[in-house]
């Protein structure tokens, strides 16, 4: 058996490896290593997959929800309303734009946030929204949706977990995560599904004014070269990343297809197990298991994890300590939290190993050994 990782990226290579190869070594031949052929090729067939408008690329996913705030054109004390549990990203730019955020509950069973949480939560100050696509699974965003449209708050979906995810509405209709909202972020961290070989990310939308905006707010503000009308930034897309992803990009739906053939597993070993609650998956949503996430009651989690790493089976906590707790926010006057649902989850989740070139054999180890300490 071969030793398990949280994310197998050299087994995923390999089966690749002629076709990047070859990618890489094109772009080092044209030596157009900034602003290259291949990132304006990603950014149109990544804007055709998700049937979107304009995809603006950029340096990670962080970078992609401090532009998309930016373009919206948050002032200093603006509420920007945002999930506790979450990766701090998320938030990290909302205080680093000196933006206030407003940290409110999830859903217990799909981990995203919930939209009567966030009715309640709306103030004369709210500016923005940033539902986050949690572990590969879509937020409610129809109800959410509804909630900024009643008020007309910008929402900022955070994708940084879900892309290629479908969301279902009520009516049947389809559309993928992250082209929902006003915009869409995401990250091209190497561990994401649809992951580079270095940092990257991207922003989505289908407002022509936005997308020029943030375009603009990328590349230092400029409307042209030299010329700096607006404050922005430096965040690109290099060139030997646009070449990876966009053969990576052909491979998603399979990606996507072996993560949720690997949950499957877990779910059929776990079903039984009344100590265990695996991830939900919701209605409206096809999971596309950035993580695999689930939830253990009466455990020592703790120990569960040690007893995983003796036997050589990696797992995470994804996330140990709510936003809502941490300490860079503790003199920014966000005031008291008691988010209840919040606080109980970071207590019971932990997340198993999953991606695209796990093995049966694995897949038995692991889930024998988690029943073995369980039991």
């Amino acid at each position: 058996m071969k030793p398990i990782q949280m994310v197998d990226l050299k087994t995923q290579y390999q089966k690749i490896k002629p076709e990047i190869d070859k990618a890489v070594i094109d772009v080092l031949e044209s030596s157009a290593y900034i602003n290259g052929k291949p990132v304006h090729e990603f950014c149109a067939n990544l804007a055709q997959y998700l049937s979107v408008k304009h995809v603006i690329p950029c340096a990670n996913g962080t970078d992609a929800l401090q532009i998309a705030m930016m373009a919206l054109g948050l002032e200093p004390g603006d509420e920007v309303i945002t999930p506790s549990f979450t990766y701090i990203a998320t938030t990290e730019v909302v205080a680093l734009l000196r933006l206030k955020p407003v940290f409110v509950e999830v859903d217990a069973k799909t981990f995203c946030m919930d939209a009567e949480a966030l009715r309640k939560a709306i103030t004369t100050k709210t500016k923005a929204i940033v539902p986050v696509h949690l572990y590969g699974q879509a937020a409610n965003m129809e109800e959410i949706m509804k909630v900024a449209g009643e008020h007309n708050i910008a929402v900022i979906e955070d994708n940084a977990q879900a892309i290629g995810c479908d969301y279902t509405f009520s009516d049947g209709a389809k559309k993928k995560t992250g082209t929902i909202g006003t915009i869409g972020t995401t990250s091209f961290f190497p561990s994401k599904n649809l992951g580079g070989y270095g940092d990257g990310g991207a922003i989505f939308t289908n407002d022509d004014a936005l997308a020029k905006k943030m375009t603009m707010i990328a590349n230092h503000g400029q409307s042209k070269k030299y010329y700096h009308d607006i404050v922005g930034c430096n965040s690109r897309l290099d060139t030997l990343q646009a070449a990876i992803l966009n053969i990576k990009l052909k491979e998603l739906d399979n990606y996507i297809a072996a993560r949720r053939q690997a949950a499957d597993f877990y779910d059929a070993a776990f079903a039984s197990d009344a100590k265990i609650t695996t991830p939900v998956r919701a209605h409206y949503s096809n999971h596309v298991f950035h993580q695999y996430t689930m939830l253990v009651e009466g455990v020592d989690r703790d120990a569960l994890v040690a007893h995983l790493a003796s036997k050589n089976i990696p797992s995470m906590i994804y996330y140990p300590v709510p936003g809502h707790k941490q300490q860079m926010f503790a003199s920014s006057g966000i005031g008291e939290y008691n988010l209840a649902i919040t606080d109980w989850l970071t207590e019971r989740v932990i997340s198993l190993p999953i991606h695209t070139e796990l093995e049966e054999t694995q897949l038995i180890y692991i889930t024998d050994s988690v029943l073995e300490f369980i039991k």
